[in-house]
């Protein structure tokens, strides 16, 4: 056992246990949606840092529900790469994690019921089907992660709704225009997902998941993740060209250098270690092309 795994002490081990590179997924889609509903209605900031917060709580719980199952499971060990290693390696109990996963979904919860009352009360369906599919993702007796739909939920979910829902709070309704900024979201959200499930393909395998990886194969599930990168980029181009957005979103070029990246390194490398930079260069390609969506929007209304 290496020196830099036992490393982690007092509130390190914790904050790692969020899995803290992943949580910006979650502010860029409320941001994104809240710079949509500026060109229809007055931002009401304080329903802003609710949404805010609901998501990085129902996150970090996610990570944690997930971080709990795959141990109980046997996936996870001293050695797994991209876990928050609380338990394999810092010694918390399996309760504590399960306790605390529970307790961020509570104030969450209790977040949604003021958003709720701000709103719209049809958005408790809504809520609570998102918490729902946060802990089947790999909760319960047929976790989704298991499966070959992990990336279809996690980006109509994680990618998608979260837009349409931060939108929806400010404007009252989801207008079109939100709809088409949210499909890059949700591609590049799902995108995280497979790169993560190509990094990890042989132990998944080993463990007996059904992952989209798995089934169509190592290099076809790369072509797949580049095509989600492909398809993004172009969107936004389109979108500009037809006078749909404005051309400031073309902002969303500056971040293309880390998508190439990726690709590059997974094409070049198996080794789940070495391939590790490029599932990181995937979710910050999420967060850097959302969020300059969202400022490309903010200039475009004001210049």
């Amino acid at each position: 056992m290496s020196h830099e795994l036992k490393a982690d002490t007092g509130w390190r081990v914790w904050w790692k246990l969020t899995r803290p590179h992943t949580l910006t997924a979650s502010f860029a889609p409320v941001f994104l949606g809240t710079m949509i509903a500026l060109y229809y209605a007055n931002i009401n900031w304080l329903l802003f840092l609710a949404m805010l917060f609901a998501c990085l709580f129902i996150q970090a719980a996610t990570n944690m529900f997930n971080e709990y199952y795959d141990f109980a499971r046997g996936l996870d060990h001293e050695e797994s790469v991209g876990i928050g290693g609380a338990i394999v390696r810092n010694g918390v109990k399996p309760k504590t994690v399960m306790q605390l996963a529970l307790l961020l979904y509570g104030i969450a919860a209790l977040l949604g019921l003021y958003i709720c009352y701000e709103s719209s009360w049809k958005l408790l369906i809504v809520g609570a089907l998102s918490m729902a599919i946060g802990y089947l993702y790999t909760g319960g007796p047929y976790p989704i992660a298991y499966t070959p739909f992990g990336e279809l939920f996690s980006g109509l979910f994680m990618g998608m709704l979260i837009v349409l829902i931060a939108t929806y709070i400010q404007v009252g309704t989801v207008p079109n225009f939100a709809i088409l900024l949210s499909v890059p979201s949700a591609l590049l959200v799902a995108g995280i997902m497979l790169s993560n499930n190509t990094r990890d393909l042989v132990e998944d395998q080993a463990g007996g998941r059904k992952t989209m990886a798995i089934l169509v194969g190592r290099k076809n599930a790369v072509t797949i993740l580049a095509s989600y990168f492909i398809i993004s980029y172009i969107w936004i181009v389109i979108l500009v060209i037809m006078q749909v957005v404005t051309p400031w979103t073309l902002l969303v070029l500056l971040s293309i250098k880390k998508p190439i990246h990726a690709i590059k390194l997974f094409r070049e490398k198996e080794n789940t270690i070495e391939v590790a930079p490029a599932m990181k260069d995937t979710a910050l390609t999420n967060t850097i092309f959302v969020f300059l969506l969202g400022i490309g929007l903010l200039l475009g209304y004001y210049i």
